[in-house]
């Protein structure tokens, strides 16, 4: 972080150790709440931070030795009250309350503000970005906490004794086993793994080529257009199950009688064609963001050379637009994979899915296996989605350098 060097640097007894020991008081509370404590840990946190501004502020001006410094004396005050899990508690709370010590008295808190600033702006200005930091944990906590309970050694849904103090004995990879090795998961995991792909490639050809010719201008009727083929998104997934469940139906009647299809395969082609509609409008939505950018005499350049339109489409607007086709069919892929409503209307037992798996499991058995599943399902989506920020930011590039 950049410092102004005309930044004005606070007092270090009149707000900084303040501020300190209100934080220290907080995290007191929730550490003297763990341990049936609260006023003795509200006094010994704000006491401890205030004394940790002082040192810092006064002792050790390099920020990196401070910092490890603290951790390290947090550490083992909390190796002392809490073992193992207390001296793990204990560096976060170091780290975290040496950086605000570091932000406090350095004026690093009037870095993102003009200098002549007034206090009242400057507090709108941070507290702005404390609201967002908490509305991003509230969103991302109830993720987060699954992932260590899918480690759990007990066929617990909750946090055992042994998990809060770190106990190696508290952790087991057997749920991840019994994921990988029942039948009763590996069959809908092979199914979600048939379906989704399947389903991704119809909803990219379709959604693509509808984005593109939306994106004329002399199409008629391309906004009512438009918001048909987005309705999925915005019509409740039950109503759409319920149309969809009559529709297919009938197709998958027709298909049997008619062309003499089994009823297992019939069922794949129902829930492949319905989740190709689920993931249309999101292919359709990205590829069009993506043709805004795009530079038309480029395709009217390809024509006077002699290019067809095959030619043209696939050699130079296919590559320009490729980000905003791959990050469709990304959220495609993920739309199928994480949906349930319309396979349990759509399809059959042959066709259970993993999300169908896990809807069972948590209504007939609980089975503690589900939280596996959600860990690897998290995994699988963060890495879904850091693919998406990447392509994101290769079509700003991209549309950086086009001549418009």
């Amino acid at each position: 972080m950049t410092i102004a060097p005309d930044t004005p640097k606070p007092s270090l007894l009149g707000f900084t150790v303040p501020i300190m020991a209100l934080s220290g008081a907080l995290a007191g509370y929730v550490v003297g709440t763990a341990k049936g404590h609260v006023p003795a840990g509200i006094a010994g946190g704000a006491i401890a931070a205030a004394v940790l501004a002082v040192v810092l502020a006064t002792v050790v001006p390099q920020r990196s030795a401070g910092r490890i410094g603290a951790a390290a004396v947090f550490a083992a005050l909390g190796a002392l009250l809490g073992g193992v899990a207390g001296a793990v508690v204990g560096v976060l709370a170091g780290l975290v309350l040496s950086w605000i010590s570091y932000w406090l008295a350095t004026g690093a808190y009037r870095a993102g503000v003009p200098v002549y600033a007034t206090a009242g702006e400057v507090l709108w200005h941070n507290s702005f970005r404390v609201i967002c930091g908490l509305i991003f944990f509230f969103l991302i906590a109830p993720i987060i906490i699954v992932l260590p309970l899918a480690f759990n050694a007990e066929n617990f849904f909750t946090f055992t004794p042994k998990m809060l103090a770190l106990d190696p004995d508290g952790y087991s990879l057997k749920h991840f086993k019994d994921f990988l090795s029942n039948p009763d998961w590996t069959r809908p995991l092979k199914n979600s793994f048939i379906i989704a792909p399947l389903a991704t490639i119809i909803s990219v050809s379709l959604g693509t080529l509808a984005a593109i010719g939306l994106s004329q201008s002399h199409v008629p009727g391309r906004r009512a257009i438009m918001a048909i083929l987005i309705s999925p998104m915005i019509v409740p997934l039950i109503i759409s199950a319920t149309g969809m469940f009559f529709f297919y139906s009938k197709l998958g009647i027709w298909m049997e009688d008619s062309l003499g299809l089994s009823k297992d395969f019939t069922g794949y082609v129902k829930v492949i064609l319905a989740h190709s509609v689920l993931g249309i409008p999101f292919v359709i939505i990205t590829v069009t963001a993506t043709l805004v950018g795009f530079d038309r005499s480029l395709t009217r350049a390809a024509a006077n050379m002699g290019a067809g339109p095959v030619r043209t489409f696939f050699k130079v607007q296919m590559p320009l637009i490729m980000p905003g086709v791959i990050s469709g069919a990304l959220f495609a892929f993920i739309t199928s994979f994480d949906e349930v409503v319309v396979v349990l209307f759509v399809g059959s037992a042959s066709q259970k899915t993993l999300p169908w798996q896990m809807f069972t499991g948590l209504r007939e058995q609980i089975s503690p296996t589900i939280l596996a599943v959600a860990a690897v399902l998290v995994a699988f989506s963060i890495v879904l989605l850091t693919t998406v920020e990447l392509l994101r930011r290769r079509s700003e590039r991209l549309r950086g350098m086009s001549p418009t």
